[in-house]
């Protein structure tokens, strides 16, 4: 009988790969504490309806890759695709957003049914800002210059480039949307057929097509710009403005639309050419409809979302010394003979040293084998204890990453030497 094996499109993370995944998730978690963003949690399974009402029904995301299925109620539920609906419905429920602003994180699989392909699996994971009760453009340019900082902090940031524009109010994108119906009408027989389906439906989400063909005809199309009202070309310039402000630097692409129904005024992706065609990073903008939508009070809203297998792709790209950066593990090299007072040192080196991971290859094996493990492992030093150490009450401390002259220690100068280690790290 073969063995079982996991679901296309839904890969392990083996521990040769959890190193980076934390070393990331630790740089982000920083980040989003440094501008005082508060974690939240919700399910991985909604109802349905949460999604189709949010997302929009004629969005790919809808009619094509949800994973829906009906329990034993006969109710139908779904697998999140993506975590601002599911987050706005756990704020309403719970009353966070009773006469107070919130500015939330959340990090966790998501699910779509698609091709899987580099980048692109049918499981993947989202780290997702979401900040509600400001309505101002200081905190559309905060999260920008928040996720600038984040790519400062994992070395990527000259690898990204900031687009941006506005989908202004309801009255502005109707009025953008009968001129763009009449637009596309008049070219009907230029129209692929996504194209043709969507133009009574959503014909916005046609500038959103990756065809080429599309594009010149989609490049001679009205301008949402265009139609703003004074409030919203108010709102988008002084956004502007601070970006310049902060020194952030952005192109304005009037074809930027986001696949999602629910988003107004500000949108924003940050875009790389690093990684070929899977070019965006990190999307997002403001949804001050969506929480009234679903029930909850009339409170403006805005958040991103960053694709972090596509994001740990970057990193490896264009800044792989991140991997392993700041990890300064002790591995424990010792003759079997003293495994016991071995143990008896790691413990009080846990109990002195804490955050510095010390292994030890329990299981015996000779110096030269415990060596190599030590070097796999990833550990900045290894630690020797032999028959010289336990006579003359000291250990030899090897630096397994550097050409460096093998030290003798007491205990004592060893807890000393490595808390400085764990203070310039």
């Amino acid at each position: 009988m073969s063995s079982i094996r996991s679901i296309r499109g839904m890969p392990d993370i083996t521990p040769d790969q959890t190193a980076l995944w934390r070393e990331v998730e630790t740089r982000l978690n920083g980040v989003l504490d440094a501008y005082g963003y508060e974690e939240i949690r919700f399910p991985l399974l909604e109802k349905t309806a949460l999604f189709s009402r949010t997302i929009g029904e004629v969005t790919d995301i809808v009619e094509k890759e949800m994973y829906s299925f009906e329990d034993r109620n006969g109710e139908s539920l779904t697998l999140r695709p993506e975590g601002t609906a599911g987050c706005v419905r756990a704020c309403i429920q719970n009353g966070l957003l009773n006469q107070q602003s919130q500015k939330l994180w959340y990090r966790g699989p998501m699910f779509r049914y698609e091709r899987p392909q580099k980048g692109r699996q049918r499981q993947f994971h989202q780290l997702g800002l979401e900040c509600f009760g400001l309505q101002g453009p200081d905190i559309d340019a905060e999260i920008i210059a928040l996720t600038a900082r984040i790519w400062r902090a994992l070395g990527i940031s000259e690898a990204v480039q900031l687009e941006i524009n506005s989908l202004g109010s309801p009255v502005s994108r109707a009025a953008h949307r009968q001129a763009l119906v009449d637009y596309f009408r008049q070219h009907a027989n230029q129209l692929d057929e996504d194209s043709q389906r969507r133009l009574e439906s959503n014909p916005l989400r046609i500038l959103d097509s990756k065809n080429p063909d599309m594009q010149e005809l989609n490049e001679a199309a009205p301008r949402l710009l265009d139609f703003l009202e004074p409030d919203c070309r108010e709102h988008f310039e002084h956004f502007c403005g601070l970006l310049e402000g902060m020194g952030i630097g952005y192109q304005l692409n009037q074809r930027l639309v986001r696949g999602l129904d629910y988003y107004s005024r500000t949108v924003f992706e940050w875009t790389t050419s690093a990684l070929g065609a899977q070019g965006t990073v990190c999307g997002g903008g403001r949804y001050d409809g969506l929480v009234k939508q679903l029930g909850g009070p009339d409170v403006p809203a805005l958040g991103f979302a960053i694709g972090i297998e596509r994001l740990l792709m970057l990193v490896q790209e264009v800044n792989p010394e991140l991997i392993g950066a700041g990890h300064r593990g002790l591995f424990i090299v010792v003759d079997p003979a003293f495994t016991a007072q071995a143990m008896a040192i790691a413990e009080t080196l846990r109990n002195q040293l804490p955050g510095m991971p010390v292994l030890q290859h329990l299981g015996g094996g000779s110096f030269k084998s415990q060596f190599k493990k030590a070097d796999r492992s990833g550990a900045r030093y290894a630690l020797v204890l032999g028959e010289n150490e336990i006579g003359s009450k000291q250990v030899s401390l090897k630096d397994l990453r550097e050409e460096k002259p093998q030290q003798q220690l007491s205990l004592d100068e060893l807890c000393a030497f490595l808390r400085q280690e764990l203070r310039s790290a």
